[in-house]
């Protein structure tokens, strides 16, 4: 009876001085005093009281005491909060108390209910605990993974402690693929924010997760529609019926969105290959509405979206000036990279005007990507050639400066990827149905920074042509010196496949734009093929 009237005094007390008179009552027990510790954590996190005087308190120090005692004697429940207690009242993880009772909490590893080893195990990986409890506790949990049987236990395991176990985390998704039908939006969004954060992009899982997404008839909260995107973004996953339902859903929200929201949310469907016109024209409506708010970083974040995409916006005369407005004066602000990028978004949008050539094609900038050998200064090379053919092809009153005869030849012993079957199928037909391989040229290396996947020189009656008699201008180094007969045509085949084109696979991207057009102003005839039935464009053979 005595120790039931203590119990509930614990319970109910509201003042730290009350739980530490607690340590005079005759029948304290252990149990009980680990209870009082962790009533007054949380009570001193509560109030935010100064835990100073308590630790010197020589009540505290007799509850301490009595634990230490007869530690074995406490229940489970108590002593893991006594574990989450003892550091939030200031006492030191590797003192004798908080090693005292880790020991004893680890000596009980394999008696603990489940409930209990995931609260342990969130703890632990909450704060970063680097002793060898956690490890232990991660060991059990992977023994134990089949006993695990509650939505909320898997996504809360997947997303605080996966990270630190690969082997759960794999068992995890196993358990994640059996109850997904179970999930609520919310749970399904954390589950695909744990695999986005770790980079494990389970196909599977993920497909459950879209199609249970979809039987949801209920209209999305907005940290649903923004944290899906973004995963999905992250594991480049497209499904194409969440993402119409993600950015039809997502329209009516933009206005409300901060400026950090609607950069990403740009930038992710960007680089999805999701174009939803609607969507997009809020975007630059967004912008427009909101020039001020909107950092010039966000602003250039979604410029490239919209590069990337190939989109124009409807109010283009006035986004554009806005653009040029915000930029004005502040180029020697943007890191390199993304100044590259701005300039080559601009290029892709035919909006680039001869400032900001002069800017990127200037020795000065040039110098600056001059010896990285970073993938991103790679890329940036790789664009400032097609801002080059933007300022020769496209930009007639535009004088130069212009890149290097040296910078133009690039590394001839890059590495290719891998030949798809298409660009095999190319290979094999082209010279027998030509006449010889002395008539082809396969994997042209342009200066224009465009890869050509065949070439083809014919004469006025259609008939190929050696082409290495001819010179050749897009080439760093031309191998013949006679120019091109009256009525001859260079013919470019050129190979579009998934990557080149949105996800509906209607319109072609930024960068395939951009490439049709430059290559056409350098005087070619373009050949352009697909291979039929591929994901995306499904059975377009020739294209154009």
């Amino acid at each position: 009876a005595e120790q039931q009237q203590l119990r509930e005094l614990i319970q109910g007390a509201s003042d730290p001085q009350e739980l530490l008179q607690v340590s005079r009552g005759p029948a304290l027990s252990s149990n009980l005093a680990a209870l009082a510790i962790a009533r007054l954590a949380r009570l001193t996190c509560e109030q935010r009281l100064d835990t100073e005087g308590i630790r010197q308190d020589p009540r505290f120090q007799r509850l301490l005491s009595t634990v230490d005692a007869q530690i074995s004697q406490v229940w489970n429940l108590p002593l893991l909060q006594l574990l989450r207690s003892l550091p939030a009242l200031g006492l030191p993880r590797g003192g004798h108390q908080a090693r005292s009772v880790e020991q004893e909490v680890l000596w009980r590893l394999r008696r603990l209910p489940l409930r209990q080893l995931v609260l342990l195990a969130e703890h632990l990986a909450g704060q970063g605990h680097d002793g060898l409890l956690l490890p232990e506790v991660l060991r059990k949990l992977e023994l134990r993974w089949t006993e695990l049987d509650g939505t909320r236990t898997v996504v809360t395991l997947m997303a605080k402690v996966g990270h630190l176990s690969p082997a759960l985390m794999e068992r995890l998704e196993d358990k994640a693929l059996e109850l997904a039908e179970q999930f609520d939006p919310d749970e399904l969004r954390r589950v695909a924010l744990a695999l986005a954060q770790q980079q494990r992009r389970c196909v599977p899982l993920l497909r459950a997760l879209s199609y249970h997404l979809l039987q949801k008839p209920a209209e999305l909260p907005l940290p649903v529609l923004t944290d899906l995107l973004y995963a999905y973004s992250k594991l480049s996953f497209q499904q194409p019926q969440v993402l119409h339902r993600l950015s039809m859903e997502l329209q009516p929200h933009v206005g409300t969105l901060s400026p950090a929201q609607v950069s990403r949310c740009a930038r992710s469907f960007a680089s999805l290959r999701w174009l939803s016109r609607p969507l997009a024209e809020a975007f630059a409506q967004y912008s427009l509405d909101n020039t001020e708010k909107l950092s010039i970083t966000q602003l250039c974040g979604i410029l490239v979206s919209f590069a990337r995409l190939n989109f124009q916006p409807s109010s283009s005369e006035e986004f554009f000036s806005m653009v040029y407005e915000r930029l004005q004066g502040q180029e020697q602000q943007l890191d390199t990279h993304l100044l590259t990028d701005v300039v080559w978004s601009l290029c892709v949008l035919q909006q680039a005007q001869p400032p900001h050539l002069r800017q990127v094609l200037s020795p000065e900038f040039q110098a600056r990507l001059r010896g990285d050998t970073s993938p991103r200064a790679q890329s940036s090379w790789l664009k400032l050639l097609h801002i080059n053919a933007t300022a020769r092809l496209e930009a007639p009153g535009y004088q130069g400066p212009f890149l290097s005869p040296e910078a133009l030849r690039g590394d001839g012993d890059k590495d290719r990827e891998k030949a798809t079957p298409l660009q095999r199928g190319l290979r094999e037909a082209l010279p027998g149905a030509l006449g010889g391989p002395d008539l082809v040229r396969h994997d042209v290396s342009t200066v224009y920074g465009w890869d050509i996947d065949a070439e083809v020189v014919l004469d006025s009656d259609n008939k190929p042509l050696p082409l290495r008699d001819f010179t050749a201008p897009h080439l760093p180094h031309s191998e013949g010196t006679k120019p091109l007969p009256s009525g001859a045509r260079r013919v470019a085949v050129l190979r579009w496949e998934f990557p080149q084109f949105s996800s509906r696979g209607r319109e072609l991207l930024g960068r395939g734009s951009m490439a049709r057009r430059h290559l056409r102003a350098a005087g070619f005839l373009l050949v352009e093929v697909s291979a039929a039935g591929s994901a995306g464009i499904p059975g377009r053979g020739v294209l154009g």
